[in-house]
């Protein structure tokens, strides 16, 4: 009968074939926009080639860094008049004399340069440059036995745990957790941040807590008796505050602002400083989450 028929889809319109680009593109921008907010500097021409590019890599990490430095380095092309598809060798070498010039670390403008080459291979991959600009530019020598980070002795470190403990405020356990994942276990400051309640576990007899490293390389990091106990504190307060019986039971962020958001690298560097400061320590101003690491890493091996 007629009536059991099922309906008939609509015709397709002419137009619908250049609706399927724009679709993509849109789910490409939210995707990349939502993680990466940095990109939305950039015009939407770029913004739809940079969130290609970027959506191929596999490390959040990665994808970070490399949006950052891509973004610096577009913007700086279009103070001179100069699409991103549109620059050649000149501009590399002069964008990375430039920032010699200014004081920038070799080791950071090595970076920014095999970020472009990156990008600008991809491009090239897809055929939107027939030429790579990065191609035969010279990459600052980097002497491998020296660092700018700035670490502490015993001495200092011993102090910032010690301001950490005697800090006020509603967060003053936070604090406290935050300077040992950093100093006693050598977190780097992104997978502090990125590491969920649900990370923390056990291993071996051991109280761990899993981290995604570089290359995206999944690890579990043993916590030091103090760090587990100082974690622990900040949990219970924490579920307490939310009505939740007991820690384990709750989800989202380890380290989580007030309204229960995730801790930016920003608020880390900001409590590292401020820490720093109150401890007496004469360098608190180049000091970073890095100097932490970078510490505890050095106490290790003497």
């Amino acid at each position: 009968m007629p009536g059991d028929l099922e309906p008939l889809p609509a015709p397709i319109s002419a137009a619908a074939p250049s609706a399927g680009p724009a679709v993509l593109a849109a789910e490409l921008l939210g995707r990349v926009r939502a993680e990466l907010p940095v990109i939305e500097e950039l015009g939407e021409r770029e913004q739809i080639l940079v969130s290609a590019w970027l959506t191929g890599l596999r490390s959040a990490r990665t994808r970070r860094a490399y949006a950052g430095d891509v973004a610096a380095w577009l913007g700086w092309l279009a103070e001179r008049d100069t699409g991103a598809l549109a620059a050649g060798r000149v501009h590399v070498d002069l964008w990375a004399a430039t920032q010699l010039d200014a004081g920038a670390a070799a080791s950071n403008v090595r970076r920014r340069l095999s970020v472009l080459s990156s990008f600008y291979r991809y491009c090239a991959a897809h055929d939107l440059i027939g030429w790579v600009p990065t191609q035969g530019v010279a990459r600052p020598a980097v002497d491998p036995d020296y660092t700018a980070t700035v670490g502490l002795d015993r001495d200092q470190a011993c102090a910032l745990v010690a301001a950490a403990d005697a800090d006020t405020g509603a967060q003053a356990l936070r604090t406290a957790a935050v300077v040992r994942l950093l100093l006693h276990n050598a977190l780097r400051v992104d997978e502090a941040c990125a590491a969920d309640v649900a990370d923390l576990g056990e291993d071996a007899g051991h109280r761990v807590l899993r981290v995604v490293r570089k290359g995206a390389r999944k690890a579990k990091i043993p916590l030091t008796p103090a760090t587990v106990a100082a974690l622990e504190a900040y949990l219970a307060a924490r579920a307490q505050r939310a009505g939740v019986g007991e820690w384990r039971q709750m989800s989202g962020p380890l380290l989580a602002t007030a309204a229960g958001g995730r801790l930016r690298q920003g608020h880390l560097w900001e409590l590292v400083r401020r820490l720093a400061r109150t401890a007496g320590i004469g360098a608190w101003e180049q000091l970073s989450p890095h100097s932490l690491r970078h510490s505890a890493i050095t106490f290790a091996l003497a």
